[in-house]
């Protein structure tokens, strides 16, 4: 039977090979981050692509604060330090729930599958990244179930959120007015 949150987490064998590896995973949110960074940059904000890219910009550095936020508040240990799942309040140094890698992966994902999802049924595939991701995490013992679950949607709230918000990103807004026009054209 699971224990912690809800009744969801166990602990899994140790799988940081292949696929799973942390590398893999750093490789993951390091392409994802740069990726929608220079997106946005080149595209800048008047293209539906640059206003979605600004918009999962926001979307990253809401859910990501909120995240690290959450994650001093419960201060859950991690697999790789205890097979309780139940380790809640451990103090400094603990920082498992939730999730911040996969609530940036999902953050970046869901502002382009929200925009898109009518038009190309095919940027579903996305979500891909973030189950991938919360695998791994799992896998690796970098989290429980129950912290890629929670990252997931906070991540997953914060891409809807900034996406629905207002038509002008709010990054993008105390930006000068080069990047709002975006390198492409400016070129």
């Amino acid at each position: 039977a699971g224990s912690g949150l809800l009744g969801l987490d166990h602990y899994v064998t140790l799988d940081d090979r292949g696929i799973w590896a942390r590398q893999n995973q750093l490789l993951l949110i390091g392409t994802m981050l740069v990726g929608e960074s220079v997106v946005a940059v080149w595209e800048g904000g008047d293209t539906r692509l640059g206003r979605t890219m600004w918009k999962s910009i926001d979307a990253t550095a809401v859910g990501g604060i909120a995240a690290e936020g959450l994650k001093l508040a419960f201060t859950r240990a991690r697999p790789s330090e205890t097979t309780d799942p139940n380790q809640w309040f451990q103090g400094s140094g603990h920082a498992s729930f939730p999730s911040g890698e996969v609530t940036i992966v999902s953050a970046i994902v869901t502002p382009l599958v929200l925009e898109y999802r009518h038009d190309h049924l095919t940027v579903y595939a996305l979500e891909l990244l973030p189950l991938y991701d919360a695998i791994a995490r799992v896998k690796a013992h970098g989290h429980w179930q129950s912290d890629v679950l929670a990252g997931y949607a906070l991540g997953s709230a914060a891409g809807y959120f900034m996406w629905r918000r207002t038509r002008t990103p709010v990054v993008l807004s105390v930006m000068p007015h080069s990047v709002y026009v975006g390198w492409k054209r400016s070129f």
